[in-house]
């Protein structure tokens, strides 16, 4: 209704994509941002653009791939899991087998993108139904370890699978991203060379200050696998809405009063695992092609934490928390990088601000204070290691403060805005 916006007469319309006006006009406005964004045509965002941070930007939009199918697993049904990072293996390598060359001791069908991607997805999924039956008989902790043991199972078969995986500490080439109509073709698009992104696309000229010749392999890569999150995240949103996500959010409240009021109780984590890990193994596919070569090593227990962080972060249950929560882990690094650079020329140049970073940094093997050191002896953390020392804090931050992460956060200031001057 007009000037109500959160007052629904009809379930149709509370249960709609958008529901609001002002929903709508801000994805439309988010999407306007998001192609402008690789264009350097944004204001104030055009340093996105650039080679390097178009490299965390595909990054962080290819985590959101995997994230979303651990959010509809953690977050809707309730399941815990810590095997993620084994299900992404999963669609990794049934990707490069499908998809890649074969050499004198690796497979290789060199199949086009249009077949070794979905069945990336395909593979993962049916994995994750063998995985299913024993989720049926256990649930929280025993479930986590369950699936943890996933993750060691599958180190050890990457390992010693040579003809798959590659080398142990070389690995392989995955295939790139092109989309050709079938082996040895010519691909009729390529999102990782520079150049045109479809043979018909020259010059953009869409806006008077921008105009590009050609489009970087980052740009390319960009929009291909921002299309891929647009239309994972409205599958996954309105999966949420079916009878199947109701069913499974039936299981994670009370699942023992869900089975008694008819709802399958295996047959909803049956589906919640299957579809999960086809997320897993699209979002491991393509985080391979798009890295070009990945060791066995690279799917361990950490990346899986990782995915765990982005969902209780960003907000367990909410497709925008998904979102939220895997720019904020991806670019958190690389912003305490920086400010780490800039402390440490503080210090060195005795700027207004060297106070702070006397306090932030460690400056030398004395120095007891700083927490961060830039050095490789003595007390004091990597930068790596301070990451992973804040992920760690955050979580149980939110955990105890704001279960809904940060969406839950951007709830209570847009009903504070709402709401103001009133405190009710």
């Amino acid at each position: 209704m007009r000037g109500r916006p959160n007052l629904y007469t009809e379930y149709k319309s509370e249960m709609g994509l958008f529901p609001t006006t002002s929903k709508k006009v801000s994805i439309a406005l988010l999407g306007v941002v998001a192609i402008l964004v690789p264009l350097n045509a944004m204001p104030l965002m055009g340093f996105l653009g650039d080679a390097g941070w178009m490299v965390l930007v595909n990054k962080a939009l290819i985590y959101a791939i995997a994230a979303l199918g651990l959010n509809l697993l953690v977050g809707v049904a309730g399941q815990v899991s810590l095997g993620h990072s084994f299900f992404m293996a999963v669609g990794a390598y049934t990707a490069v087998v499908l998809g890649g060359e074969a050499g004198k001791t690796v497979w290789g069908l060199g199949l086009p993108m249009w077949v070794w991607l979905p069945a990336a997805g395909l593979a993962a999924a049916l994995v994750g139904i063998l995985v299913a039956p024993t989720a049926v008989r256990v649930r929280g902790l025993y479930l986590a370890f369950v699936t943890l043991g996933l993750v060691f199972i599958g180190q050890y078969l990457w390992r010693n699978l040579g003809s798959v995986a590659g080398g142990p500490t070389t690995g392989r080439p995955w295939p790139k991203l092109e989309f050709a109509l079938w082996r040895n073709m010519d691909p009729i698009i390529s999102f990782t060379s520079d150049g045109p992104l479809w043979w018909w696309l020259t010059p953009v000229n869409w806006l008077p200050w921008v105009h590009i010749e050609e489009m970087s392999g980052e740009a390319k890569t960009y929009f291909f696998v921002l299309a891929t999150v647009v239309i994972f995240g409205l599958l996954a949103k309105n999966l949420m809405r079916t009878r199947i996500g109701r069913s499974w959010a039936a299981i994670r409240d009370r699942d023992i009063a869900a089975e008694v009021m008819g709802v399958a109780e295996a047959k909803g984590k049956t589906q919640a695992f299957a579809i999960s890990s086809f997320y897993a193994g699209v979002g491991g596919a393509i985080l391979a092609s798009v890295i070009g070569r990945i060791i066995p090593e690279t799917w361990d227990l950490f990346l899986s934490i990782e995915f765990v962080a982005i969902v209780l972060i960003g907000g367990a249950g909410t497709i925008a928390g998904v979102y939220l929560g895997t720019f904020f882990l991806i670019f958190t690094p690389r912003i305490v990088e920086e400010v780490t650079g800039w402390l440490a020329a503080q210090v060195a140049d005795a700027g207004p601000f060297a106070w702070l970073g006397n306090l932030f940094i460690r400056t030398g093997p004395d120095d007891w204070i700083g927490i961060v050191s830039l050095d490789a002896y003595g007390p004091g953390l990597s930068i790596f290691q301070f990451n992973i020392v804040l992920f760690g804090v955050l979580i149980i931050v939110f955990l105890i403060v704001e279960p809904l992460g940060l969406f839950g956060i951007w709830i209570k200031v847009k009903n504070y805005w709402k709401g103001w001057p009133f405190s009710y």
